[in-house]
């Protein structure tokens, strides 16, 4: 915790956002789409068969006839929203998770039906889990059009991954990640978790070698961030989120930051390293997206909303109307620091990328100069021609000031939505 968050954290957040007090958001279904900028789509799959202690993200118990239900639930969804965007042309599709593939002819079947309705997807990209990605399913994956597979190994190691409480093991996870690199996918991204309980320094580095050196495209690593609402956090009874300490996962970076390097792979974001040449994996950096699914969240530009977490309630609720349990509606300044915020985790900030999203005549030194000047005094930007980048340095300390906030929103918004599906009010 950073000392005097609570004096500083409402100067900071005005001085970006134009808002200092928290963000509010309720019930009632928001505008229809109708200015997507560049838009995604994201898919919400919350299957898992073995339900990780320490995952944040909205999950439920594989049973078959509650899938059966999803599935039809969100089929009436993306027809719900079919007549708003057909036509529209759309960056990629994400499906994560849960489990994706738990059931995997039926998530097939709902890509299907969402390119029926919507139209053909240019990219998209699958969460897997090692234990449920045989040849059969990658096949029919990749005869479905999937473009980009990401990995959650979390470890190499089996003592973490059995701590952790992880269904696979080393030898699983490896490979699956030859195997899906074979199939020739235009990219194969792996996703390692790092300052796990027990975790050494040496620990880490043989994992980042061992899959780097399988020759994946993309390495993505996260630190373990212990959430309230969590099973671990509820078993903790914590009433924050919990962090682990910023000398161990600046080390971590460091060296995962020089071995990448070193074998050619070039920083991409502040978690994720990319081989030259390969088609980057992203997860959450689309500016303007439309969220299918319990818990998926859209981002219209005039709105940001979320679906209901509970899978019963949201199967319930359609295809009468929109399972949406709280929104809040987006001004031009906060849109300007939601596509600010991303930018930065991409390391690049762009006067053109601006203008495409705010008009040409939006300037980026008008809306934020006197945010990213003293930045560059600091050395934690530098000047490029067409806009900055992020230094090394920067990486880190610029993304540790953004969790202070993001983190606190997703805790009190997931917190909140899994409580009750449909919340009166969420203070973010």
């Amino acid at each position: 915790m950073i000392p005097g968050k609570f004096i500083w954290k409402p100067i900071v957040q005005k001085a970006v956002t134009g808002h200092a007090r928290r963000f509010r958001m309720v019930p009632g279904e928001p505008r229809w789409p109708d200015r997507l900028v560049a838009p995604g789509l994201y898919l919400h799959v919350p299957f898992c068969k073995n339900l990780c202690p320490y995952c944040p993200y909205n999950r439920v118990e594989y049973e078959e006839s509650l899938f059966d239900a999803y599935a039809r639930a969100v089929r009436h969804e993306i027809d719900l929203y079919a007549p708003h965007l057909q036509g529209r042309s759309f960056t990629s599709l994400y499906v994560g998770g849960g489990t994706p593939t738990v059931d995997g002819p039926g998530l097939v079947a709902i890509l299907d039906h969402l390119q029926a309705r919507i139209g053909p997807m240019p990219s998209i990209c699958v969460e897997l889990h090692p234990a449920s990605m045989g040849d059969d399913c990658l096949r029919a994956l990749k005869d479905s059009g999937i473009t980009s597979l990401s990995i959650g190994v979390e470890s190499a190691s089996d003592a973490v991954l059995e701590r952790i409480g992880r269904s696979h093991d080393r030898r699983t996870a490896l490979d699956a990640v030859a195997r899906a690199l074979r199939f020739g996918f235009d990219s194969v991204n792996v996703d390692l978790m790092f300052a796990l309980p027990g975790q050494s320094a040496a620990d880490w580095q043989a994992d980042v070698k061992t899959l780097v050196d399988l020759g994946i495209d993309q390495l993505s690593t996260y630190p373990m961030f212990s959430f309230p609402y969590s099973d671990q956090g509820r078993e903790r009874r914590l009433r924050e989120v919990t962090r682990p300490p910023h000398a161990l996962v600046k080390g971590m970076l460091d060296f995962t930051d020089a071995h990448c390097e070193s074998r050619g792979l070039a920083r991409c974001a502040v978690w994720s390293w990319l081989r030259p040449g390969r088609c980057k994996f992203s997860s959450i950096t689309r500016h303007h997206y439309i969220g299918f699914g319990p818990s998926a969240a859209s981002m219209t530009g005039t709105d940001f909303y979320v679906n209901t977490f509970d899978v019963r309630a949201y199967a319930e609720t359609l295809p009468a109307r929109r399972p949406v349990a709280a929104s809040m509606p987006v001004d031009r300044r906060l849109e300007m620091a939601y596509w600010l915020y991303w930018r930065v985790y991409e390391l690049k900030i762009q006067h053109a990328d601006f203008r495409a999203v705010f008009g040409a005549d939006a300037s980026l030194d008008a809306e934020f100069g006197r945010l990213l000047r003293p930045l560059v005094w600091a050395r934690m930007l530098e000047r490029i021609p067409g806009g900055y980048r992020v230094t090394r340095p920067g990486a880190y300390w610029i993304h540790r000031l953004q969790n202070e906030y993001s983190l606190s929103y997703i805790n009190r918004l997931w917190g909140t939505c899994r409580q009750t599906p449909w919340p009166e009010e969420v203070f973010l």
